[in-house]
């Protein structure tokens, strides 16, 4: 019996690793897109303006308490799946939606996270800047954002790993991820034994996939808590 079931999951490891591909695809873009869009509004969180700050700060409080789960079926259903512009057909499928969905968050982070590591550089490199004659962007962009990055790398792989699991979201709607072919070979082979080895199998995917970055991130956060 347990030959026949590891033979058995071993027939479906291809599709399940190819439902894998998606997850990991839709989290590299999700954060990718989250990370510029939350850069952008970082930065307003840190303008001189009070109605830019006010604004950023909207943004981030609303999208990071806001359920993943909400916002993925909120835009799987607000967007079209396809949009006509001058008679050409741009597809909006669903994998795209989910990355959407999930960038929100991820950007509202990402914001966060840029703004306390711009906060947590001392304000007297500013200041001894600025006595050198460096202007204001000469300092952010030369002194001040390279060591943001490396502040900002250990919590910004930690959302990746966190994003990546949320990806599981996906079957949801309609993706045909790792959860979904999961549950298209437990509906297949209809039985029990095989359907728990099959999701302990997808726990194990995510946890192979997710460990080692949960532990550069913790390996990053002691040597720079070292320097």
């Amino acid at each position: 019996m347990p030959d026949t079931l590891l033979a058995t999951l071993l027939h479906w490891s291809p599709a399940l690793l190819r439902g894998l591909g998606i997850n990991v695809g839709i989290s590299l873009l999700a954060v990718g897109l989250g990370t510029l869009v939350g850069l952008a509004i970082g930065a307003l969180h840190l303008s001189s303006v009070r109605g830019l700050r006010q604004l950023a700060s909207g943004y981030v409080v609303a999208f990071r308490n806001a359920p993943w789960l909400v916002l993925v079926y909120g835009i799987a259903y607000a967007v079209p799946f396809e949009i006509v512009v001058r008679g050409h057909v741009i597809p909006f499928p669903d994998w795209l939606k989910v990355t959407f969905a999930l960038a929100l968050p991820a950007s509202a982070h990402v914001a966060e996270i840029f703004r306390g590591a711009v906060q947590s550089i001392p304000h007297t490199q500013w200041e001894a800047a600025a006595s050198l004659a460096f202007t204001r962007r000469d300092i952010l962009w030369r002194i001040v954002l390279p060591q943001c990055v490396r502040r900002m790398l250990p919590s910004w792989m930690n959302l990746y790993a966190v994003i990546t699991m949320g990806t599981a979201l996906a079957s949801l709607v309609g993706v045909h991820d790792l959860l979904d072919t999961a549950q298209i070979a437990s509906n297949t082979v209809n039985r029990t034994p095989f359907t728990v080895l099959t999701y302990f199998t997808v726990l194990a995917l995510f946890f192979v996939y997710c460990y080692p970055i949960s532990r550069l991130t913790r390996r990053m956060e002691r040597a720079h808590v070292a320097a």
